[in-house]
C-alpha cells in the first residue's frame, strides 16, 4: 500500500470534510487538482509513471492527451482519478480505472441515507445493489457487468468484437452529513474481474473520515463483495 490520500475537495459550492484512503502500488493518479504551470510539472512526472519504459518522444507525445482527460475529469467535480496498470507477466498488463467525487447530500445520519440509497440503487433490475458496514460508516455498493458491441472500424482485426465491462461503484455518506463519497471502479479487464473486487474491498478497508485515524488501515476488516 502507498502513503494515505487525503481529499478536501469542493462538492457544488460546499467544501467537503478531509477524507483519507489508500490504493495499492499500481494507481497512477491523474493530477485532477492542479492548474497551470503546477499541471504541466504534474503531468510530466504521470506520463513517465505510466510509461516507465519510454523516451523524450513518447512523454511529450502522450502528454497533452493525458492533459485533456485531466481537465475533463476535473470538470466533472472528481476529486481524485486514477488509472490502475497491473503486469501479468508475459500476458500483458490488467487494468482499471479509479474515481472519487462527492455529491451534496442533506442527511442527519449516514445509515437513512444509506438505506435511501439503497432504495433508489436496488430498484434498477441491472444493478446488484449490496449494503456494506465498512470500518468508516454505513455504504452501499452498486455492481454492473455490461457487454458492449465494438464496430469492425474501431477494432485490430476489423471484425465485430464483443467487450464485457465491469464496474463497481460504492456510495458512503459522510458521517457528519451534508455530503456523499462515491468510490468508481471501471475495468474491461473482465478475466480479472475477481482480483480487481478484492482489490476494491481493500481500498474501501481504509476509509477514514478522520485524518488521524485512530487504528492501522491493514486491521480494518469489512465484507467482501466479490462477485
Amino acid at each position: 500500500m502507498t502513503e494515505p490520500i487525503q481529499l478536501t475537495a469542493t462538492a457544488a459550492t460546499q467544501p467537503i470534510p478531509p477524507m483519507t484512503f489508500v490504493v495499492p502500488a499500481g494507481f497512477h493518479a491523474l493530477p485532477v487538482d492542479s492548474s497551470g504551470t503546477e499541471r504541466a510539472a504534474a503531468m510530466a512526472e504521470f506520463v513517465r509513471g505510466v510509461y516507465p519504459g519510454g523516451d523524450d518522444v513518447l512523454w511529450q507525445s502522450t502528454a497533452p492527451f493525458y492533459e485533456l482527460v485531466t481537465e475533463a475529469m476535473a470538470s466533472a467535480g472528481l476529486a481524485y482519478s486514477a488509472f490502475g496498470i497491473f503486469a501479468l507477466g508475459t500476458d500483458g498488463v490488467a487494468h482499471c480505472s479509479l474515481s472519487v467525487a462527492a455529491y451534496t447530500s442533506d442527511h442527519n445520519d449516514p445509515d437513512t441515507a444509506a438505506q435511501g440509497i439503497l432504495a433508489v440503487l436496488a430498484s434498477d433490475a441491472t444493478n446488484d445493489a449490496r449494503w456494506l458496514d465498512l470500518p468508516c460508516g454505513p455504504s452501499v455498493a452498486s455492481i454492473t457487468v455490461r457487454e458492449l458491441t465494438l464496430s469492425p472500424e474501431v477494432t485490430t482485426n476489423g471484425k465485430q468484437t464483443t467487450l464485457h465491462t465491469g464496474q463497481i461503484q460504492v456510495h458512503i455518506p459522510f458521517p457528519e452529513g451534508l455530503h456523499t463519497a462515491v468510490f468508481t471502479l471501471d475495468t474491461a479487464s473482465i478475466d480479472h474481474w475477481d482480483e480487481f473486487c478484492n482489490m476494491m474491498t481493500a481500498i474501501l478497508q481504509t476509509v477514514s473520515f478522520s485524518v488521524s485515524a485512530d487504528e492501522p488501515a491493514a486491521d480494518r476488516q469489512i465484507s467482501d463483495i466479490s462477485v
